[in-house]
C-alpha cells in the first residue's frame, strides 16, 4: 500500500485504486487523532468506551483531511445487510442477503425490505454500503476485521464492506457484488478492489473453528488453526468474476502492527480506524 499524508493526517491508498481518477479513498491509521488511553488516538467509533465528543472531533479530522463533509457511517453488526444509496431516487434501499447464495449458480434472494429518505436521521444497521452518488463518502470502522473497498469505474459505483470472520463465511463480498450488479448493472470484470489492514494468517487463530467456521473454509487453515482470511476474500472476488489482478490485498496485519492500527485481538479495549471511499 502507498502511505500518504494530507493536512497532517496519515493514511494508506491501494495502488490499483489510487490509479483511478474518479474516486477518493484512504485507509486511515490510529494516529493523528484526539482520543487518549486505549483509544489513542484517531478512534472513529461510538460505543467502544471513548468520549463521544472526542469521536466527533476525530471524524471531523478525517472529513477535513479529504475535504469532504458527507461521510456515511454504519452501525456495524457483523451481519450481511447492505445499504444502497441511489442518485436516481430520494431514498435508500436495504437488502438482507444472509441467504443470498444457495448453491453454485444461485441468484440473490434478498430484496428491498425498507426505504427511507436519504436525508433521514435513520441509523443504518448494516455491514456494507453501495452508492452511485458523487461526494457521498462511505466509511467502514475496523480493528482486525477487513474493510473492503470496491469501485466500478464503468458504471461509476463504489462500495465499502465490513467483513469479519462472520462476514467472510457468509460471503458478504459476493453478496455486495450481486447487489451492485442488480442495482446498477455493474459487471464483475470491471471491478477494482482493495482488502484493507486486518487480522492476518499469522494471527487469525480459531481454536473452536469446527463449531464456528464451515468445513468448506478449512482449506484456508494451517496446522496451528490459523486461517488466511485475506485469501478467502481474494478467492470470493475471483469466484464472482472479478479479475485476480484487480484485487489488492494490503497484507498488513493489525495485531502485528497495533502501534499503527487498532487491534481488538491484540488489545481488547481499543478504538476503530476508518477506511473511506467515495466518488469525486
Amino acid at each position: 500500500m502507498i502511505e500518504k499524508q494530507k493536512n497532517g493526517v496519515s493514511f494508506f491508498e491501494f495502488p490499483k485504486l489510487a490509479g483511478l481518477s474518479g474516486i477518493l479513498h484512504g485507509v486511515f491509521t490510529r494516529k493523528n487523532g484526539k482520543s487518549k488511553g486505549s483509544f489513542r488516538s484517531l478512534n472513529v467509533s461510538f460505543g467502544v468506551g471513548d468520549n463521544d465528543q472526542t469521536v466527533l472531533e476525530n471524524r471531523t479530522i478525517i472529513s477535513r483531511c479529504v475535504n469532504e463533509k458527507d461521510l456515511v457511517f454504519l452501525d456495524q453488526v457483523h451481519g450481511t445487510r447492505i445499504v444502497v444509496f441511489s442518485k436516481g431516487h430520494h431514498f435508500y434501499r436495504m437488502f438482507d442477503t444472509a441467504d443470498c447464495f444457495k448453491g453454485e449458480h444461485s441468484e440473490i434472494l434478498g430484496g428491498q425490505i425498507d426505504t427511507f429518505d436519504i436525508d433521514s436521521e435513520h441509523r443504518f444497521e448494516a455491514d456494507a454500503i453501495v452508492t452511485d452518488i458523487p461526494r457521498k463518502f462511505l466509511v467502514i470502522q475496523v480493528a482486525d476485521c477487513q474493510s473492503v473497498l470496491i469501485y466500478d469505474p464503468v458504471q461509476e459505483v463504489v462500495a465499502n464492506v465490513h467483513s469479519g470472520w462472520r462476514g467472510s463465511i457468509n460471503n458478504i463480498i459476493g453478496c455486495t457484488l450481486k447487489v451492485m450488479e442488480n442495482s446498477f448493472g455493474c459487471r464483475a470484470r470491471d471491478i477494482v478492489a482493495g482488502v484493507g489492514p486486518s487480522l492476518g494468517p499469522c494471527c487469525a487463530e480459531f481454536v473452536n473453528y469446527k463449531k464456528e467456521i464451515p468445513e468448506a473454509f478449512w482449506k484456508y487453515k494451517n496446522d496451528t488453526h490459523h486461517f488466511d482470511f485475506w485469501s478467502i476474500s481474494r478467492d470470493q472476488f475471483c469466484e464472482a468474476g472479478v479479475l485476480f489482478e484487480n484485487v489488492d490485498l494490503s497484507r498488513m496485519c493489525t495485531k502485528c502492527d497495533s502501534n499503527r492500527f487498532f487491534s481488538f485481538r491484540g488489545e481488547g479495549t481499543t478504538g476503530r480506524f476508518a477506511a473511506l471511499i467515495g466518488l469525486k
